[in-house]
């Protein structure tokens, strides 16, 4: 690529905006094309916004030298141009797709209104103004459930508490976070949402949202039991945006798939972040997207040897509630198989726990949750995968050295 090709960016989440800064460092200028009308911001820190502890313009990203605030509506890939709303069409020599993820919405009877909108009171937690929405409708007192026991579900039900709501937190499966979590550990999540004044019920599965008037007033379980809510917080996962490239012609399947150049089906186009897929693995998650927008800078900058071959990353999570904060880290395989190894250290008193996975002699995995101190040296060893001292001592001082972060 020369350094007067035209490199336009769908997408002003973490990726689309990295992307672009880092293309300005280097000399390659982008456009940066994002619909909605907040500056650029941090998806990651939207909870803390709803908690009250930051404001918006706290996680607000850089802004770049060269945006547009459009909804892009369709791309011709003969002419090399996207169509916008507004009627305006923007010509690229390389377009890079950001687009993100949107939020599921399971279908629940009462989810939606005649004209598929979210019922008054119904919220999904994915962009800035669905955050804002519900600033706005919380108060002390307020009845709220939140459906799905994720991340951002654990996220969502701790921020409301601490906003004085009465918080139910229903989940579908056996436990909380149970992608990236073993039980013991999923369990001290339970017990701090729990003592924030969480209800917290698991293998729940919703049934119906019941509205009176347009606004939601209880939301019925599968077992026919009703839980009162004012306000209500869909939180059950994201799926990639990528309708635009389906539209446009390119290979989709759970997202747009790229290859180690994050090149899509369409040499000219590529895509990073939530919307991609690569090697077969949809991330979500905040350090992949960074790292593909660092690798694709490099490759359209043009350094042909660049590369991304795959992110190993760590999931963090930090709950900040009455007194100290909960923080919880996991990385890898945290569910032995058999024939692997295990070591567990556990504090009831202190609430602390952790977990190491070897296999082969290689650590496969962790969780940490309580003090994180050795979580440094553990995703080190781990994203090494060099074989471990047999005698173990070495994994030890790894999980007991509180200075090794």
């Amino acid at each position: 690529m020369t350094s007067n090709e035209r490199v336009v960016v769908i997408g002003t989440g973490l990726a689309g905006v990295r992307l672009a800064r880092r293309l300005g460092e280097l000399g390659t200028p982008a456009t940066l094309i994002g619909e909605e009308e907040h500056r650029p911001y941090n998806r990651v820190l939207l909870a803390e916004v709803l908690a009250g502890r930051y404001s918006p313009e706290v996680i607000a990203l850089p802004a770049p030298a060269r945006m547009v605030r459009a909804r892009v509506t369709g791309i011709d890939r003969e002419r090399r141009s996207v169509a916008c709303a507004d009627g305006s069409v923007i010509a690229y020599d390389r377009l890079v797709l950001a687009t993100g993820s949107n939020p599921v919405l399971p279908p629940l009877r009462g989810l939606f209104t005649e004209d598929r909108e979210l019922p008054e009171g119904v919220h999904a937690f994915r962009t800035m103004d669905d955050c804002l929405g519900l600033s706005k409708a919380v108060r002390p007192g307020v009845k709220a459930v939140v459906i799905g026991g994720g991340l951002l579900g654990v996220s969502a039900a701790r921020a409301l508490a601490l906003r004085g709501a009465q918080v139910v937190l229903a989940q579908q499966s056996e436990r909380l976070m149970e992608r990236q979590l073993d039980p013991a550990a999923s369990r001290l999540v339970k017990r701090h949402l729990t003592d924030l004044g969480v209800e917290v019920h698991t293998e729940c599965r919703v049934r119906d949202v019941r509205c009176v008037g347009g606004a939601v007033r209880s939301v019925e379980l599968a077992d026919g039991y009703a839980l009162d809510a004012d306000l209500v917080v869909v939180a059950c996962g994201v799926r990639p945006r990528a309708g635009l490239a389906q539209a446009a012609g390119l290979d989709v399947r759970k997202g747009v798939v790229v290859d180690d150049e994050l090149r899509t089906s369409d040499p000219y186009i590529h895509a990073i972040g939530d919307c991609a897929q690569h090697d077969g693995v949809l991330y979500g998650l905040a350090t992949p997207a960074l790292e593909q927008a660092d690798a694709l800078a490099e490759l359209l900058a043009g350094d042909a040897s660049a590369r991304y071959t795959g992110t190993r990353s760590l999931t963090r999570l930090t709950l900040n509630g009455h007194g100290s904060p909960f923080d919880l880290a996991a990385f890898g395989e945290t569910e032995a198989l058999p024939g692997d190894d295990v070591v567990q250290l556990a504090d009831a008193t202190r609430g602390t726990y952790r977990k190491v996975v070897v296999r082969d002699d290689r650590l496969v995995g962790g969780v940490l949750v309580g003090e994180l101190g050795t979580v440094g040296a553990l995703a080190r060893a781990w994203e090494g995968a060099e074989p471990l001292p047999c005698d173990g001592g070495p994994l030890l001082h790894l999980l007991t050295n509180d200075g090794g972060s």
